[in-house]
């Protein structure tokens, strides 16, 4: 079975909770180190992003027993790279040569939206973004994430131009 396979088997499989729960901390605690190891070194962390996968695992703090969720890891950054379509995670073995080009604006907006406070909140996205940058890329995802209806309020101005509120005008025929 290849890494990926046991990282979606054992990431979606919650018929043992006990187990599903002790899981996916562990992932998250990886995750977050990973995350730490990248941040922390940039611009000079190109050594923590291309390499043999075994090798990039154990430089980004993933444990020998731990490929599966490195391959999690790549799996959750993926859609964040400029080259995403080079990264095969079904193919990944130890010695899969692998070359991350994030790009960290796209990589702050999706922590965002999967709602990862500790990710986007790790102090070192301050030297890579600037505090104006973080707010107009939170404020995007706002924008983006803002609930639509189509429905008109019984308060709203009705949609004929009257002038009248809808539950006085075009809402009392209804």
């Amino acid at each position: 079975m290849s890494y990926y396979s046991t990282w979606i088997q054992l990431s979606e499989d919650n018929s043992n909770q006990q187990a599903y729960i002790e899981y996916v901390k562990r992932y998250y605690a990886m995750e977050k180190n990973a995350y730490e190891i990248i941040l922390s070194a940039y611009p000079d962390n190109g050594q923590f992003l291309e390499g043999k996968a075994k090798d990039m695992a154990l430089k980004l703090g993933f444990t020998d027993d731990s490929m599966d969720i490195f391959v999690g890891f790549l799996d959750g950054i993926k859609s964040s790279l400029t080259n995403a379509d080079d990264l095969d995670l079904e193919a990944v073995v130890d010695d899969t040569d692998i070359k991350l080009v994030i790009d960290y604006e796209k990589l702050y907006y999706n922590m965002r939206d999967a709602k990862a406070d500790w990710l986007y909140k790790i102090p070192f996205w301050k030297t890579i973004l600037t505090d104006e940058k973080m707010a107009e890329i939170t404020r995007e995802y706002r924008d983006a994430n803002i609930a639509h209806s189509d429905k008109i309020g019984r308060n709203d101005p009705c949609p004929c131009g009257s002038g009248k509120k809808y539950k006085n005008c075009c809402g009392k025929r209804g």
